[in-house]
């Protein structure tokens, strides 16, 4: 290997800070420790969080009405966190010191969590297994030591994957090639955690306590820690390039000062840099684009630009910082087109389980039931077939037809992903037809299980699990891909931000349906006993809505224009 083929190309740097070398950093030798973090930390995260509603109702003696919301705004301030922590991780400490910093905050927040449901004094004190009553400052401990872990949480969430993907050399084709398969796994060790978190930690604190269930969530976070910590001489890490809101204000700035001024045919002669660096540390140049002409306005340079050395950026931006507000821009429809998708995943957790609840649960002949809120595992099942089909199969023969590195584009495989979520909904709207056709018939309305067997539902969630496999991993390379280099936790931050909105609009689509359906005293499409309802019109409703989302989503992908990165970080 020649001696300027050892370094990386894309600005990476070891431990040390010196250039990283391809041969003793990065690639498949770092992301273990990086896979083997996530998984951990989600089996952290799941173990602590999937039982939540019943320990705050059983342990915290909180009302129905109070523990919901107090779950729904913990699980959002989860994900709005994440613009603390990419913030961060993309203006000043870079990636690995905010996930290092950030996940000592969610230790505490762990451990102090643990403490609060063993020691004595700090945990509910209970007359009988349900018969549990909090002080406030039982309760202030046990809140305290929840949003810790939001923020630890929230902050590492956006680093994570952008700082795997950070181990392949962007300007190195087959380091490149080899970073789509990144996502991949890292997507199924997010499951694999979540799928040991759901059936072993729920059990034990539902059957063996607290102190326990929560402990062993907070062991798992600590190993995650540690198994990150241990990597630290293979990462290769990308230098902060200062506050991207910074830049973005002052492209905007610029422009609206320099509204008058006209921009020149010929765009070279727009403001940039004159050595093959760009001005913003840690990020490649950029090359012009055409479209968001206005914002061009800010690269213009006047008379009066270079009065006073260094240039004010306020009033004379780079090519490069005007594209990376148009790169922002572009993204935008795309982020706005998966909200619709994030809120019908929403509702295996909800509309699924409820219509599971009215179903026969038993298996086979035998007195064990299965709990609707478990099928869940069929769509973890799911991930955890299709992932591995999808890097190693559906991509080698995608590649042959259409010559992409990764078989097929990201935007092409939201796109199959929305589309597969379409027939999960169809699915579930033709069961609950059926469901309510054998209600009618027998006139089983006050039966709490309709003899039809649960196992029925397993083909939707199959086919939401296999939409994820294409949707939510397309959606994470796409953000980091796109994301200009300065910039990429931000962008991921952003991705996640759809999954924070997903709780509030799919109430709010609840709420809005059972207020047209319920006029005139009748019972709506979701009452309590859903024998009566139409569950089924809520699930054509949702395909009516994924199909119109597709078909923004295609208009969107068809005119989105790819950012250009131009030139090397060495």
């Amino acid at each position: 290997m020649e001696e300027e083929d050892v370094y990386t190309k894309d600005g990476t740097v070891d431990y040390k800070g010196d250039p990283a070398d391809k041969r003793k950093t990065g690639t498949w030798k770092a992301c273990p420790f990086i896979l083997g973090n996530e998984c951990c930390e989600r089996l952290a995260f799941y173990g602590m969080g999937a039982n939540l509603m019943l320990y705050f109702k059983l342990h915290l003696h909180q009302h129905g009405t109070t523990a919901s919301n107090n779950l729904k705004d913990w699980a959002g301030t989860c994900y709005i966190t994440t613009l603390i922590g990419a913030f961060f991780a993309d203006a000043y400490l870079g990636r690995y010191w905010t996930i290092a910093c950030f996940s000592i905050i969610y230790v505490f927040g762990m451990t102090l969590l643990t403490l609060s449901a063993s020691v004595s004094g700090l945990k509910p004190s209970c007359t009988g297994k349900d018969n549990c009553h909090a002080t406030n400052i039982q309760s202030a401990v046990c809140f305290i030591a929840l949003y810790l872990i939001a923020l630890g949480s929230g902050g590492i969430k956006p680093c994570v994957s952008s700082y795997g993907a950070d181990q392949f050399d962007d300007a190195d084709e087959a380091e490149k090639k080899r970073k789509g398969s990144f996502f991949n796994w890292f997507y199924l060790s997010i499951n694999i955690g979540a799928l040991i978190a759901e059936f072993v930690l729920v059990y034990i604190q539902d059957n063996v306590g607290w102190a326990l269930g929560f402990g062993i969530p907070a062991a798992a976070m600590a190993i995650a820690v540690a198994t990150f910590f241990s990597g630290t001489r293979l990462y290769r890490n990308q230098n902060p390039g200062g506050s991207p809101l910074t830049r973005l204000c002052q492209v905007v700035v610029a422009s609206f000062r320099k509204y008058r001024v006209e921009v020149p045919a010929d765009k070279s002669l727009l403001y940039e840099t004159a050595d093959a660096k760009s001005a913003i540390k840690g990020s490649r140049k950029l090359d012009h684009t055409q479209d968001l002409s206005f914002f061009d306005k800010a690269a213009v340079e006047t008379q009066t630009d270079h009065i006073k050395e260094p240039v004010n950026p306020w009033r004379l931006c780079t090519v490069t910082q005007v594209e990376e507000l148009k790169v922002i821009i572009r993204l935008l429809p795309v982020w706005a087109s998966q909200i619709v998708f994030v809120t019908v995943y929403k509702q295996m957790g909800t509309l699924f389980v409820l219509q599971g609840s009215t179903m026969d649960p038993h298996v086979g002949n035998s007195t064990f039931k299965i709990p609707a809120a478990s099928f869940f595992i069929f769509d973890i099942l799911s991930v955890l077939f299709w992932v591995p089909i999808y890097d190693r199969i559906i991509v080698p023969v995608a590649r042959r037809f259409t010559g992409h590195k990764s078989g097929l584009t990201q935007l092409q495989r939201m796109g199959i992903g929305l589309f597969i979520s379409i027939f999960a909904l169809i699915s579930a709207a033709i069961l609950e037809v059926i469901r309510l056709k054998m209600v009618r018939r027998h006139d089983y309305y006050d039966y709490k299980y309709v003899p039809m067997s649960i196992f029925w539902q397993v083909p939707q969630y199959f086919l939401m699990g296999c939409a994820e496999v294409f949707t939510f991993i397309g959606q994470l390379e796409f953000f980091y891909e796109q994301a200009p280099d300065a910039m990429r936790s931000m962008c991921s931050a952003l991705s996640l931000a759809t999954i924070a909105l997903r709780n509030y609009l799919s109430s709010l689509l609840v709420t809005i349906v059972t207020r047209i359906s319920t006029r005139h005293g009748k019972l709506g499409w979701i009452p309590d006993n859903l024998n009566y309802g139409h569950l089924d019109y809520f699930f054509w409703l949702l395909a009516v809505l994924s199909v119109i989302n597709l078909r923004a989503f295609l208009l969107v992908a068809r005119r989105y224009t790819y950012k250009k990165a131009v030139g090397t970080l060495r």
